[in-house]
């Protein structure tokens, strides 16, 4: 869909029109869904926070401007709302681990290869601060421009490229291991 398309269908949207504002959410549902799991991990949370967060774009949707490319906009509602909802999450989760817990590690010889790495990733992703997180997600995974992801966590373009650089840095020293057994 075009820039001129998100336009119009976000003008739409601005008159009241919830069917051009349904089609907006159903081009981007997907990827408001990836970056919210890159904030928060994949589980309800997430889920929880791309609606929160297409509530509050509808709630905006006149205060968005049709110059501007609508993707970077609506991701930068959704981010925000996956943050706010980690916050929260974590004041939640305050207080002591009781000994008797059970780790939710998966063994290395009841999974394969490939969901191993994935597992190992996602715990690497988890140890990064968390907009060198969605940076590298974004950029890497969803393909955005280092000025996109700029535009949706608000700061220069230059700060986006050195998360992007940090964070591949320390996901490749995270997972080294897998880099050494590939022949």
């Amino acid at each position: 869909m075009s820039h001129v398309d998100e336009a119009g269908l976000a003008r739409q949207a601005a008159a009241g029109d919830g069917n051009a504002f349904g089609a907006l959410v159903e081009l981007y549902g997907g990827q408001a869904r990836r970056v919210a799991r890159s904030i928060l991990g994949v589980g309800e949370d997430a889920d929880d926070a791309v609606q929160d967060g297409m509530i509050a774009a509808w709630r905006a949707i006149g205060r968005y401007d049709p110059g501007r490319p609508f993707r970077p906009w609506l991701m930068r509602i959704v981010a925000n709302a996956a943050l706010d909802m980690g916050r929260r999450r974590k004041v939640r989760r305050a207080g002591p681990i009781p000994e008797s817990a059970e780790s939710s590690f998966v063994a290395p010889d009841r999974a394969t290869d490939h969901a191993l790495f994935r597992e190992e990733l996602r715990a690497a992703l988890e140890t990064l601060p968390e907009r060198q997180r969605v940076a590298v997600v974004l950029f890497d995974a969803e393909g955005y421009s280092h000025a996109e992801i700029a535009e949706v966590l608000k700061v220069p373009e230059g700060t986006v490229r050195s998360y992007v650089f940090h964070a591949r840095r320390a996901l490749r020293r995270a997972l080294g291991a897998f880099q050494e057994e590939a022949p």
